[in-house]
């Protein structure tokens, strides 16, 4: 089947809800192939949901001996991959239990019913959330999220969400009151143009949960599981939420999430009050034990956080060159190069030459490779973007100081 055929096919029967662009066919580390041959850099990895690359091999491996032995056990019955995933999560975070479920949003739905569940008798179910957040599609996660894009037309949504301001613990104090039972943070704003948390934001936050007995609770979909260097976003900040939520990353492309608990509300939810049918199935976690243990046996995490240095130092030459480049920022291997004028001009620009990142936030290049790239794919990533900006805006200074001299 031909790409013209592939995509005759979703415009008639595949609901439009996204802005699609090439008919990929397969991928293998860190390249993926159109359905006209043409190899591509995927520097976007599935929106961070390739830690190890495409088709890794251990994960394959395992995701086709689980498959061979069994897809599917109900929950109302034990399965060992989903206890040993458990104990591998607990052992790398910060003990607790886990609840499995198949998505980012579905964990994150998790955490906010952890909460109210946990204040209900005192009457608190209100959760203070950051402005340019982003949560998930369900109806009470965009309601979490801190974007007005992603709320028009689905009004009215439900109540038990108030926005501060990122970075802003004065902001964030002053919508403390007495139905607020937590607040919920990215390490690392994704959707929100790739914005670090200040150290002094992370610490203050729990600090404050501490003094008003709120629950801290941390989206780790998008920055977690080694993307910025640490196993975890916060642990870069050296402090320990109540509860976070996992997914992306977890299953290497295999649909599953994660809340985690630590042991203070580990045992809050009760039998009947939160399921999932397909959550924690034994295929998801044989996905999810194989990518933790290539992650942990080839040193991603720091490799991570080393690697992503070489990308931002390489980067920031571009804003030293480039007028329209402002900025990067992020951890480890969660980037963003910040322009000052819609980026998806030179997203489309990378693309056409061979390299795949996705605009977010409107200014910002995001750049999620996987944690096991390569020197010299960095190196032919810089040389592709470079190209892209001399093709979008005109050559560097140095090179025009240069054809002046």
């Amino acid at each position: 089947m031909n790409k013209d055929e592939v995509i005759a096919l979703y415009d008639q029967y595949v609901m439009n809800t996204y802005n699609r662009g090439l008919v990929l066919t397969h991928g293998r580390g860190t390249k993926v192939w159109d359905a006209d041959g043409k190899v591509y850099l995927d520097f976007a990895g599935g929106i961070a949901v390739l830690p190890v690359g495409h088709a890794n091999p251990v994960v394959a491996h395992a995701i086709a001996e689980q498959a061979a032995k069994g897809l599917h056990f109900s929950n109302l019955y034990y399965n060992q991959n989903q206890a040993v995933l458990a104990k591998k999560i607990a052992e790398i975070s910060m003990g607790g239990k886990c609840f499995f479920c198949n998505s980012g949003a579905e964990a994150n739905e998790g955490l906010v019913k952890l909460a109210r569940q946990w204040g209900h008798d005192s009457g608190r179910y209100e959760v203070i959330c950051m402005k340019q957040s982003f949560h998930g599609r369900t109806l009470a996660m965009i309601a979490a999220t801190g974007q007005d894009k992603v709320k028009k037309g689905f009004e009215p949504l439900p109540e038990g969400f108030v926005h501060a301001e990122f970075n802003n613990l004065d902001s964030v104090k002053a919508l403390v009151g007495p139905k607020t039972v937590a607040v919920l943070v990215e390490a690392v704003q994704g959707e929100g143009g790739v914005i670090p948390a200040t150290d002094e934001f992370m610490k203050g936050l729990r600090a404050l949960c501490d003094e008003k007995n709120l629950l801290l609770l941390c989206d780790e979909v998008q920055c977690g599981l080694g993307r910025t260097g640490n196993w975890f976003g916060f642990q870069a900040y050296g402090i320990t939420p109540d509860a976070f939520s996992l997914a992306k990353g977890l299953g290497s492309g295999c649909p599953i999430g994660a809340v985690v608990a630590a042991p203070k509300v580990a045992d809050v939810l009760k039998p009947g009050q939160h399921a999932s049918t397909f959550g924690g199935g034994p295929l998801a976690c044989a996905a999810a034990l194989a990518t933790l243990q290539v992650i942990e046996s080839d040193g991603l995490v720091q490799k991570a956080e080393e690697i992503g240095q070489l990308f931002r130092d390489g980067l920031s030459m571009f804003v030293e060159n480039y007028e329209h480049v402002k900025e990067v920022r992020g951890r480890g291997l969660m980037v963003g190069l910040v322009l000052d004028e819609p980026a998806k001009p030179l997203c489309d620009a990378l693309t056409a030459m061979g390299l795949i990142a996705i605009p977010t936030a409107e200014k910002v290049v995001r750049f999620l490779p996987p944690l096991n790239v390569k020197e010299s794919e960095l190196e032919e990533a810089l040389e592709i973007i470079e190209d892209a900006l001399n093709e979008v805006y005109g050559g560097g200074e140095g090179e025009e100081e240069e054809e002046g001299a």
